[in-house]
């Protein structure tokens, strides 16, 4: 899904987006891979619930010495979820690597209950707007049914819309990866 957004200045931050959406319907075999940033029984619970990866502080002070493992570790997980008491470590050990890419990670309290994040995250997509006023992103595959597909795309405009105007979206397409893009009529000014 490719929405096209008009009259949105980009260098402006106000007018930047960086969001997780749960998406009704997320596609199989395309789950979002979740690292967790976690020590304790927060690390325990996580490891329990099946998260990709459980990283300890010492890997986080050992990530920030390895600049290439570094990069590998925040091109290899869609999102990051940390402890409360990490967040500082994580910020100046990985805050390079992990913030121009927008992965910063959800900070999760102590002793909320973390498979509920893991599941929430897995079946989310990142919507982002940085230097271009268009948002791209994957809402389903060729094989779902259309009915789970329009559901994800209303998921994935409600949040749009959350934040620009209807006026401000120019265009909406919908594509296959290596298809052609295949515009949506506008009805009704909605």
């Amino acid at each position: 899904m490719i929405v096209v957004l008009k009259d949105v200045d980009v260098k402006q931050p106000q007018n930047r987006l960086n969001v997780a959406v749960p998406l009704p319907h997320p596609p199989p075999g395309k789950e979002a891979k979740v690292a967790v940033f976690a020590t304790g029984d927060l690390a325990l619970r996580a490891k329990e619930a099946g998260a990709d990866a459980v990283l300890g502080r010492e890997d986080v002070e050992k990530l920030g010495g390895d600049k290439k493992a570094a990069k590998k570790l925040a091109k290899g997980y869609d999102f990051f979820l940390a402890g409360t008491d990490l967040m500082p470590l994580i910020g100046r050990y990985l805050g390079r690597y992990l913030g121009p890419r927008g992965k910063m990670p959800q900070p999760v309290p102590p002793n909320a209950p973390i498979e509920a994040f893991l599941q929430r995250f897995r079946r989310s997509v990142r919507i982002r707007v940085r230097n271009e006023p268009q948002i791209m992103v994957r809402i389903g595959t060729e094989d779902q049914p259309t009915e789970e597909l329009v559901e994800n795309a209303k998921a994935v405009l409600k949040e749009i819309l959350r934040k620009f105007q209807p006026s401000q979206i120019a265009r909406i397409y919908f594509k296959l990866t290596m298809g052609p893009a295949v515009p949506v009529e506008k009805k009704g000014g909605k």
